[in-house]
């Protein structure tokens, strides 16, 4: 084989197909391949591989891991209640099926390439709770109908000028924000992180995700990247992939960075969700010449209909609730509007861009779980014809509005009881992930606050 050069091999956009990754490790240039699944939570688990043995064996007969990591919490605890996985089951393997076309350069890791995999049963058919698995089985309904999604997610995070080890040793209190003011579009106030944000940007880049834009954000230290309009399911591997990425890029700059819901008292990370149709010609289906296509009604109004039944796939934690707060920048009103950011569902563009901003997700979203929750939505409001309701004007923080749930308990009853969602995603899932808000309900249960000791310790 003649072996160019690595730039040679390499795609312009860092995405690789396996030539070029067998010709980037024979010339030392690529010596790991990470292969990756998200998890409940949307963390990228699995393992580092060398490339002659992931060539020679594992693209043929995929790789296996145990089936717990989609049955446990996020400490990683082996948790009972799960039917797809818990001790008396004996807690197998299942496979990890490397899905080549996301292969791309790990630019951020020294001579490293990624790939994500889908999570398989033994039987071949794709592990039906495993999030991947649940985002491609609504672009199946939706190609059923007839359209496809494109999508892409604007993700928040706090970076603090201390390192992950240090936060933790802190309890997570006193840290350090990047920002002392609110640098929100301010290009003196970002110009501070710029040596940590731009290392972020162009590794990205140079991995074959195409970044737009970053900015700065309301809350000491927060920032958010965003990135080009694309087809959902590579929205949803190249957003998981980024995560990954500036937490690893942060960690080497000493740095840390957060993208949990609600840090603190003053504004949360949220994660607002752009997304449109597309008919079997590409065309966008969502405008008219004279606005908004009669589809796109239906697919808003399905969206309003069942955003509080979906409310734990766009909002899982218990800190997640914590964001929904009047005159925070997050909605509480479960209504439409145009160019409203006091609505959970914002409506902007034109023409071809006409789309929907879903601000109900904060920066601790699933995006497989919340980009199928709006898909599934959509779909049954197009299958029924819902009309929707007019466009909300004014602030939605006021009036007699549906509401977002006010808990993870509210949203748990809602979810387990919701028809809707038995039909989208079927009864397993369903039962899976109501066990997960569960776990999550219990051990926040049991622990001890720094609330209750400040209240409690001298003065009761």
């Amino acid at each position: 084989m003649d072996h160019a050069s690595s730039e040679s091999k390499t795609p312009p956009s860092g995405r690789l197909d396996l030539a070029a990754l067998r010709a980037l490790a024979a010339e030392g240039a690529i010596d790991t391949v990470i292969m990756a699944a998200p998890d409940m939570q949307g963390r990228l688990q699995g393992k580092r591989v060398m490339p002659r043995f992931f060539s020679d064996s594992v693209v043929a007969d995929a790789s296996e891991g145990c089936n717990y990591l989609l049955a446990v919490d996020v400490e990683m605890t082996p948790v009972a209640g799960y039917d797809f996985a818990s001790w008396d089951r004996g807690y197998g393997d299942f496979v990890f099926r490397p899905d080549i076309a996301t292969l791309r350069r790990a630019a951020w890791q020294e001579g490293a390439a990624i790939l994500l995999c889908d999570i398989a049963l033994h039987d071949g058919s794709l592990a039906p709770i495993a999030p991947r698995s649940i985002l491609k089985h609504q672009i199946g309904r939706l190609a059923e109908a007839g359209f496809s999604a494109y999508a892409a997610t604007e993700l928040e995070f706090l970076l603090f000028r201390n390192s992950y080890e240090e936060c933790m040793r802190r309890g997570y209190r006193n840290l350090d924000p990047a920002n002392l003011y609110n640098v929100d579009y301010s290009i003196l106030g970002t110009a501070k992180v710029e040596p940590v944000i731009r290392k972020i940007r162009n590794a990205l880049e140079a991995s074959g995700i195409q970044v737009e834009n970053s900015k700065g954000e309301c809350n000491l230290g927060q920032h958010e990247i965003n990135f080009a309009y694309g087809p959902v399911l590579d929205c949803a591997d190249g957003h998981v992939l980024y995560k990954e990425a500036a937490k690893e890029i942060a960690g080497e700059e000493n740095c840390a960075i957060s993208f949990m819901a609600k840090f603190n008292e003053r504004e949360g990370n949220s994660c607002h969700i752009h997304l449109s149709l597309r008919d079997r010609e590409n065309r966008a289906v969502f405008a008219e010449s004279d606005g908004h296509s009669r589809l796109f009604g239906h697919f808003i109004a399905g969206l309003a209909a069942h955003a509080a039944e979906l409310s734990i796939l766009f909002a899982p934690n218990i800190n997640s609730y914590k964001r929904y707060a009047v005159g925070s920048f997050a909605p509480t009103g479960l209504v439409w509007g145009h160019d409203n950011r006091t609505c959970a569902f914002r409506v902007l563009g034109h023409g071809k861009s006409l789309r929907v901003e879903n601000r109900l997700p904060g920066g601790d979203v699933n995006p497989y779980l919340a980009l199928a929750g709006m898909i599934a939505a959509g779909l049954d409001g197009i299958a029924r014809e819902l009309p929707p309701a007019g466009a909300h004007t004014g602030n939605a923080y006021h009036g007699d509005l549906p509401r977002v749930p006010r808990t993870l308990a509210d949203a748990l009853s809602l979810w387990r009881n919701s028809d809707f969602a038995r039909v989208a995603f079927g009864d397993q899932m369903v039962a899976h992930y109501a066990r997960m808000a569960e776990v999550e309900i219990e051990t926040f249960g049991a622990a001890v606050t720094d609330w209750e000791r400040v209240r409690g310790f001298e003065r009761m």
